[in-house]
């Protein structure tokens, strides 16, 4: 049998760390409405409603805290803003309000950044 590459190793850290994610958010009271939406300008992780906000998700995983920190630049964030704004219409209702968060998965509890802001 062969052993999976990097690439593969990455993503099934990524598959774990979105399902740890999903998980975590539906105990914070969240639904769970997408998970991995791609649109021509990114990908939606994890699309998640609470009440009448619409929470466009950015999960990383990393093995360190250090790394952790590293995990979110403004240059992800602007690709998790412009499939937001691509998806809006199909997830979001009237009077809804949006928001990109960050779930931060790591070797303790996942850390959840609300409302991250470019810049």
């Amino acid at each position: 049998m062969k052993k999976p590459g990097a690439r593969q190793l990455a993503e099934k850290r990524g598959r774990r760390a979105e399902t740890i994610a999903a998980w975590w958010l539906r105990l914070h009271g969240w639904r769970i409405l997408a998970r991995r939406v791609r649109t021509h300008w990114g990908e939606g992780d994890l699309i998640a409603r609470r009440g009448r906000i619409v929470a466009f998700v950015e999960v990383k995983a990393r093995g360190s805290t250090f790394d952790l920190t590293q995990a979110i630049d403004e240059r992800r964030l602007k690709r998790v803003a412009a499939a937001a704004s691509a998806l809006a219409p199909r997830y979001l209702r009237a009077r809804d309000d949006m928001r990109i968060d960050v779930i931060l998965v790591g070797s303790g509890l996942p850390k959840h950044l609300a409302n991250v802001r470019l810049g």
